[in-house]
């Protein structure tokens, strides 16, 4: 079935988005980028504090995020927040409620923020038609899966430095991947999120943080962190590194 090569632009093009490849499959044709931008033409702000979607609102659209930071998290009945996740440029928020029709968390902005929205009943017109679109869209699904899983092992048995130190080399990767510097990057959430997120007390990641710095393997000021040495720290990811531990003597930092 052949597309119209007629649809309007969005006002700001895919074609022309820095995250375009992590978003959109490579090799697309520019009448399927138009098909695209006219798919994807709602440009959401949200600014800090403020929520993108609620838990139990109806699924309509799958949301990925243009530019700011995003956490996801779900209440407790007694009304403790348990983060769920961390988003950053170019990865997808709503995918959870594809199967029940409603989602299951909040999603709010840790700093203003933007997203691309995306109609889901459209994106399976798309798919249809760019059967590679859904096949990369399922990818980057899979993916959000696999980094479920990893938090899961994060939280399974680990010291609360190796927890801490696995999210820091996680955040790394993601800041890499959209070109920034992989050891020098800004945290946008709190310590308490950060410990609601790793199954931590707001005091252990706190001496966690201190401990860290302290053995020179992180720098800390204000909300920006400097990694001192990533391949050592991801050898102590994999050890039993923990805020009681000592530093091994005549470890290079």
């Amino acid at each position: 079935m052949p597309l119209n090569s007629n649809f309007p632009r969005s006002k700001v093009s895919c074609f022309s988005c820095g995250l375009r490849e992590m978003c959109l499959p490579v090799g697309l044709e520019e009448n399927e980028m138009d098909a695209i931008d006219f798919i994807i033409n709602r440009w959401r702000k949200i600014q800090r504090g403020n929520y993108l979607y609620r838990a139990g609102m109806d699924f309509q659209s799958l949301y990925i995020v243009r530019s700011g930071f995003f956490k996801t998290y779900v209440l407790h009945e007694d009304g403790r927040e348990q983060v769920t996740g961390f988003h950053m440029p170019g990865e997808m928020l709503g995918f959870e409620a594809i199967s029940t029709g409603a989602h299951t968390c909040h999603a709010a902005a840790l700093e203003d923020s933007e997203t691309c929205e995306i109609p889901f009943t459209r994106l399976e017109e798309i798919g249809r038609i760019i059967p590679s679109m859904m096949h990369h869209f399922q990818k980057i699904m899979s993916s959000e899966i696999v980094h479920n899983y990893e938090t899961i092992a994060i939280l399974g048995g680990m010291k609360a430095g190796d927890r801490l130190i696995t999210l820091l080399l996680n955040l790394s990767e993601r800041f890499a991947k959209l070109g920034y510097s992989s050891s020098n990057f800004s945290l946008c959430m709190t310590r308490e999120e950060i410990g609601s997120y790793l199954g931590l007390r707001l005091e252990t990641v706190s001496r966690a943080f201190s401990r860290l710095q302290k053995d020179g393997l992180i720098k800390i000021n204000s909300k920006n962190v400097q990694l001192n040495n990533i391949p050592w720290l991801k050898q102590r990811s994999r050890g039993s590194y923990s805020v009681t531990d000592k530093v091994v003597e005549g470890a290079e930092l």
